[in-house]
């Protein structure tokens, strides 16, 4: 009976809440127009973006990134030296020299600066691969430009061997071996002593695959200061070269040895754009290779469309604190605590009826935007990176859910400072103001990092789709949409904000008179 009655005293005062809510009309047409506002700026933001790209004398559509084992978008670009492998097998090479070239800002107008060097993601190595097919599976041993040994598969997974580079006088033996759809790659100093790197399982891996020797180089990423402030990126040419010799098959390999310049980009006169090479002379291989193998994070982000969220957010804000202080300034607020005499409870149940409105009305915003927008941003020749369902779940639940907190820590600052003014621009200011601070060319990369990880505004790492990868170079700063936290992470910080702002209101609520 004693426990019953307290959940009962609650839902009675959810239902009065709810009932206060919807009986305002201003409020509600406020909370649908947050909505609303959050559909039309996105979508028009999406109607805005165009692309295309060159072909030939015409301009068409860009072509979308190709699509990896797991569903994301890959960069798949390398040389390949290869044959065919039927059932088990294995290759074993000594790699002994990996060099490269770098494009450096020119120093003299109109004179190309290319320099040696190697860029740190720069690999060379030994591959077998489903076909030759873009983003089709594959697993293969390395030597990287500054990382050592790494095996790496299906373009998301990556695996550390030793450290080192090589060199003629310090090679590095490298194998790679097949069972059924088990691979297994392994590294040595010497040629007799081996160890494991690592093992992969490519599910449903055909009978007859590639096998062989790739290089291949992603572009030299250099940051630098933007003039008042931020940061601006460029990527720039690079090339690996990597010198094999003492080749040898396991397994039935028939045919002869075929070179193809995997994702090769062709210039608009149809001649290769930054083409590999390849050379032989018995057992060595001398292969040169331009691009990357792994996750693509450079393209229009699927979240995109989401940019009206923030207007949207402001209507919220507004809506939540009056709905509390509009109470005090009317002098209501005696009547609801009368009718809930534990305060605290009663500021729960105004908490939680606010935010399920929130959410409510934010759902179904965040996921017609989310799917028309993309729609739209494809039908404009823009290549969206493909996400998986799982991901475009999490993005539109997360991002109601930042709806949500945001109007319960808004409710709560409304009832600390019981003054609307004062309570709407303490929210905008800690809420909207460092997101829009940090994700301009206002802050520098750190400070920006710094600021989504300490404030609410960490919440907007809930519509991040794309990851950040350890063995991917990239501008991983908030101007180039990647937040410090991992979504959850991020929603999780809003929340335990909006919860110590709550229970410092229910504190006060408690204490002075209303």
């Amino acid at each position: 009976m004693s426990s019953a009655a307290p959940r009962g005293d609650f839902g009675r005062l959810l239902r009065a809440e709810w009932t206060k809510f919807r009986t305002v009309r201003g409020w509600v047409a406020a909370m649908a127009a947050a909505a609303l506002v959050t559909v039309l700026l996105g979508l028009l933001s999406a109607s805005g973006s165009h692309a295309s790209c060159g072909s030939g004398p015409v301009e068409v559509a860009c072509p979308a990134a190709p699509v990896g084992p797991d569903g994301v978008a890959v960069d798949d670009k390398f040389f390949f030296v290869h044959r065919p492998l039927t059932g088990d097998g294995a290759i074993t090479v000594r790699l002994t020299s990996m060099t490269g070239q770098i494009r450096k800002p020119d120093v003299t107008p109109g004179r190309r600066n290319v320099v040696p060097g190697l860029v740190p993601w720069a690999k060379a190595g030994v591959m077998i691969k489903e076909s030759t097919r873009q983003g089709s599976p594959y697993a293969a041993v390395m030597v990287t430009g500054a990382h050592g040994v790494r095996m790496q598969h299906d373009f998301t997974h990556d695996v550390a061997g030793r450290p080192g580079g090589v060199s003629r006088r310090s090679p590095r033996w490298l194998r790679l071996t097949r069972s059924g759809d088990t691979l297994t790659g392994y590294e040595s100093t010497d040629g007799t002593t081996w160890t494991r790197v690592g093992t992969a399982t490519l599910t449903g891996l055909p009978r007859t695959v590639r096998i062989g020797l790739f290089a291949t180089s992603p572009g030299d990423l250099t940051v630098t200061q933007g003039d008042v402030g931020g940061s601006v990126a460029a990527a720039r040419f690079t090339e690996a070269t990597g010198e094999f010799d003492q080749v040898e098959l396991q397994g039935d390999t028939p045919g002869a040895w075929r070179d193809d310049d995997i994702g090769v980009t062709t210039a608009p006169d149809g001649t290769p754009h930054h083409p590999g090479r390849a050379g032989r002379s018995g057992d060595a291989f001398s292969v040169t290779g331009v691009g990357d193998i792994a996750p693509a994070i450079e393209g229009t982000a699927p979240e995109r469309p989401l940019s009206g969220a923030l207007t949207g957010l402001v209507l919220v804000i507004v809506v939540a604190v009056l709905f509390v202080t509009a109470e005090y300034r009317h002098g209501l607020i005696r009547t609801t605590l009368l009718a809930g005499p534990r305060r605290g409870r009663t500021l729960a149940a105004k908490a939680l009826a606010l935010g399920l409105v929130a959410f409510a009305a934010a759902l179904p915003a965040i996921a017609i935007t989310f799917a028309a927008g993309g729609r739209i941003l494809r039908g404009n020749g823009n290549p969206v990176l493909p996400v998986s369902l799982l991901t475009e779940i999490r993005i539109v639940a997360g991002m109601a859910a930042l709806f949500a907190l945001t109007a319960v820590l808004s409710l709560a600052l409304g009832a600390l400072l019981r003054r609307s003014v004062a309570a709407v621009i303490t929210a905008v200011t800690v809420i909207i103001v460092p997101h829009v601070l940090a994700t301009t060319s206002v802050l520098p990369d750190s400070a920006a990092r710094w600021l989504l990880r300490l404030t609410p505004a960490a919440g907007f790492a809930a519509q991040q789709s794309v990851p950040q990868y350890a063995h991917v170079l990239g501008h991983y700063a908030p101007i180039a949409g990647f937040y410090p936290l991992p979504p959850w992470a991020g929603v999780a910080v809003l929340a335990g904000y909006a919860a110590l702002a709550l229970g410092l209101a229910a504190v006060q609520l408690r204490r002075r008179d209303a």
